[in-house]
């Protein structure tokens, strides 16, 4: 059977025209191990790649090309981490909301209106915001924020995956994938698992006899 054929989105680039708008969205937010990212994007009102699409949906070796085809053409982008220790003192939430602040907080330009994927988002600088539903498959600066926030995170698992290789963070990323749990389960919890997550306590639910 012929695999179905995904059908690209028509990006608009921008949810509105009237402010320098700032696109804006995380990832890692449900991973096990390893740091929250975001990004932010201000893209011209031209942009255009027939491949931008939510991160997620988009194969790894393209998500690295469209990452160096939205640093080349941004107008201002950034990126920004919040560690495991912070996430497992202020939440996850609180986490990704702080990543995406300091994020914006690196544009230059500074963005005079944010449009974040989601439904939720704590105000920045009192600036004007919207949180869209899907928005990296809706909006061309969402979706540039996506790949960014993706793969620079996907770098980082790499990297620390040479450091604990027993979880293999170079295929799962940190997320709760049945060899991870495994994993887990034979050598513990290490430096970049995130305690505030229960996954010890999940741990021995899924393996009780």
């Amino acid at each position: 059977m012929k695999k179905k054929a995904v059908t690209l989105p028509d990006l608009e680039v921008s949810y509105q025209q009237e402010y320098l708008e700032a696109g804006c969205d995380e990832a890692g937010r449900g991973c096990y191990a390893g740091p929250v990212f975001a990004a932010a994007v201000i893209l011209p009102i031209d942009f255009y790649h027939p491949l931008l699409n939510d991160s997620k949906l988009i194969a790894p070796q393209v998500r690295v090309e469209l990452r160096k085809y939205i640093e080349a053409n941004a107008l201002a982008f950034a990126v920004a981490q919040v560690g495991v220790e912070e996430i497992d003192t202020i939440n996850i939430l609180k986490a990704s909301q702080k990543a995406m602040h300091l994020a914006l907080a690196q544009l230059a330009p500074a963005p005079e209106f944010i449009a974040v994927d989601g439904n939720y988002f704590i105000p920045y600088k009192k600036l004007r915001h919207a949180c869209i539903v899907k928005g990296d498959g809706k909006l061309a600066n969402i979706a540039a924020a996506s790949i960014l926030a993706k793969t620079y995170r996907d770098a980082y698992m790499q990297r620390i995956h040479e450091e604990f290789p027993q979880y293999n963070w170079a295929a799962n990323k940190g997320y709760g994938t049945l060899a991870h749990r495994n994993a887990i389960k034979h050598s513990g919890l290490c430096i970049y698992h995130r305690k505030s997550f229960n996954i010890l306590s999940a741990q021995s639910e899924l393996f009780e006899d």
